[in-house]
């Protein structure tokens, strides 16, 4: 093993640990779509799932078979009918649906039983159980067209799947629902998902899709200054959703939002939008700071904002232990009072337990993250974290390309998030006429994506 791979395996996998430690216990549901097992991407992703459950994560996998269905479909000479955004499901494609979903199960469980020597999956034993979990209810007749075997979901058989997940298997639920008389149902992967998720109030729902997330500015095209926006609260996801017209497409922005969206008014913390076309999209959303897709996050707990004049108080209170230690430079209140609209805050129950403050020097696309501080009552819980993924936000959506902090005694928790250490001559001009010699404060950069 080389002396180079030490150096980065280490510091890398000692990075991964909190997340290792954050996630054991809570419990994801995963929708797959069909798309991606017809891309060739079920082995990976049975890897990293395989993974994911061994450091101590409940799994439910839902899987999507919308591909596979319309190509037994099309082997039958039966062209696929939609409307209002469903299937039409007649006698033939009932059937296919049922073939399409039993093939996809054999492969799906065929993936989980690998165990090939130095593969990611040697030595693992992930037992995988499916079952009559959803009890589903006809759509009907909508507008006068009769949607014959499409259903919705009416139940979730939270005891069964929670009982089977203590058990220490995997729930696989494909998208079938049947009624108290036998009938069967034609759902929705999406669907499907968001009610199991709902039902079990679980930590994360993740779409494993054949989007890459959402733009940070959403209508404009792809391009260096208009990267994934990795974090967006779900006020913001809304209201976006609310701008966005209503689309049967996958492909569009409002088709999964509209669940993540959904998944999280009704309990879900958070839900995830992940590019399957990228190798390993769920370690590294799972596992890294940044991750990799749209990650929507509820904030109804705790309100992460931008401060006004009437926190300047809570600011005061929560840095002036940390002035008077010597981490933060002394700032009296005129000061915070005239740049209260550079600072976030995450305020709980009318208290302000973290803050931070913006300052632009748009002449150097960059932006100086200021006074970055965490309750002692909250430090550990993510708090830090949430605060600067908002400057992030803030500093992309003035268009700049970089943020830097300066820091004596926290190096190190800026340099695991992503941050590299550059010469004070580095600094902008304005900025480098106001640094502290005497202080000789550390100058550490983040390039925004």
């Amino acid at each position: 093993m080389s002396a180079v791979f030490d150096f980065t395996f280490v510091p890398w996998f000692r990075s991964v640990a909190p997340y290792i430690h954050m996630h054991r216990g809570k419990t994801f549901v995963v929708g797959i779509a069909g798309e991606a097992i017809a891309a060739g991407k079920l082995p990976n992703l049975a890897q990293d799932l395989a993974l994911i459950q061994s450091m101590g994560v409940r799994i439910v996998l839902v899987h999507g078979f919308r591909p596979q269905v319309n190509e037994q479909l099309a082997a039958k000479g039966h062209v696929p009918h939609y409307s209002h955004g469903m299937r039409i499901t007649d006698g033939v494609a009932l059937d296919c649906a049922q073939e399409a979903a039993g093939q996809l199960r054999f492969e799906i469980e065929a993936a989980f039983s690998q165990a090939l020597p130095n593969t990611p999956m040697a030595g693992a034993t992930v037992r995988v159980i499916s079952g009559n979990f959803i009890t589903a209810r006809p759509v009907g007749i909508l507008d006068g067209i009769d949607f014959q075997h499409s259903g919705l979901v009416r139940k979730v058989d939270v005891a069964g799947i929670t009982q089977t997940l203590a058990s220490g298997s995997m729930v696989l639920i494909s998208p079938f629902g049947f009624s108290p008389t036998g009938e069967a149902f034609n759902l929705t992967m999406e669907e499907v998902a968001t009610s199991v998720a709902t039902a079990l109030q679980a930590d994360k729902l993740l779409f494993v899709t054949e989007t890459p997330g959402i733009r940070i500015r959403p209508m404009e095209p792809e391009s260096e200054d208009n990267p994934i926006d990795t974090e967006l609260p779900l006020d913001a996801a809304k209201q976006l959703l609310a701008t966005l017209p209503h689309t049967t497409d996958p492909s569009d922005i409002a088709f999964y939002l509209q669940h993540c969206v959904k998944a999280c008014e009704t309990g879900v913390e958070r839900s995830h939008i992940l590019p399957f076309a990228v190798d390993g999209s769920l370690l590294l959303e799972v596992y890294m700071h940044d991750g990799i897709g749209t990650m929507v996050v509820d904030e109804k707990l705790e309100s992460l904002r931008e401060a006004t004049h009437e926190d300047v108080g809570g600011i005061l209170q929560l840095i002036e232990p940390f002035e008077k230690d010597g981490t933060l430079v002394k700032r009296d209140r005129n000061e915070i009072e005239r740049d209260v609209g550079q600072y976030t805050v995450i305020e709980h129950d009318g208290v302000i337990f973290a803050c931070a403050a913006l300052y632009p020097y748009p002449e150097a696309q960059t932006a100086e993250m200021a006074a970055l501080t965490v309750s002692p009552q909250s430090q550990g819980q993510g708090d830090g974290e949430k605060v600067l993924k908002r400057i992030e936000q803030r500093a992309r959506n003035k268009g700049l390309k970089s943020i830097f902090v300066l820091t004596t005694r926290t190096k190190h928790w800026f340099l695991k998030r992503g941050f590299v250490q550059v010469d004070p001559d580095w600094l902008p001009e304005a900025r480098k006429r106001k640094y502290n010699t005497d202080r000789r404060s550390l100058v550490l950069v983040k390039k925004l994506a």
